[in-house]
């Protein structure tokens, strides 16, 4: 099920925007990189423990996405594969690949901040967090701090487009 950010309580907003704050600070670290900037945490028991942004091009690595990132910290810090009591915030909707990662950690919920037309696969293409033929589901909050995420996106591409000689990564 995915729910929209604004149709949280307002204490509920408050908290998932702190932590989406920590996920911005990563997507900053990817800019800084000159990496599309997207950035992840994995939250358990009210603490991080997993942080991730995009490292694609640094590392020539197409699974170097922020959520695949911090899913790997995070079960390195709880010493399991399985993220049964934690909650992943990502600043983009999820692609295919992180959207099977999720459910494979079992994870219960992901919130992102800005939705992905070209490949989100967490309610805008299609929802394989919520696919009936999986054998775990994710929940979904959508929207959190979605202006300043698509912010960082937008800006990124447009300076990006300015460069000449380059594309789009």
């Amino acid at each position: 099920m995915i729910i929209a950010a604004s149709a949280l309580s307002e204490d509920e907003r408050e908290v998932h925007e702190a932590w989406m704050k920590e996920a911005i600070a990563e997507a900053r670290k990817a800019e800084a990189l000159g990496e599309v900037p997207i950035g992840a945490v994995v939250v358990h028991e009210g603490r991080i423990i997993g942080r991730g942004y995009n490292l694609r091009e640094t590392t020539l690595d197409s699974t170097a996405h922020a959520e695949m990132v911090a899913i790997r910290e995070a079960s390195s810090y709880l010493g399991a594969w399985r993220l049964l009591e934690c909650c992943l915030y990502v600043t983009l909707e999820p692609c295919p690949m992180c959207a099977g990662a999720m459910v494979q950690s079992r994870l219960p919920l992901t919130v992102y901040g800005t939705a992905d037309p070209k490949a989100g696969c967490v309610g805008t293409l299609m929802n394989l967090l919520d696919e009936p033929r999986f054998n775990h589901r994710t929940g979904v909050i959508q929207g959190i701090l979605q202006a300043e995420c698509a912010e960082l996106l937008t800006s990124f591409f447009r300076k990006l487009r300015q460069k000449p000689g380059k594309s789009e990564a």
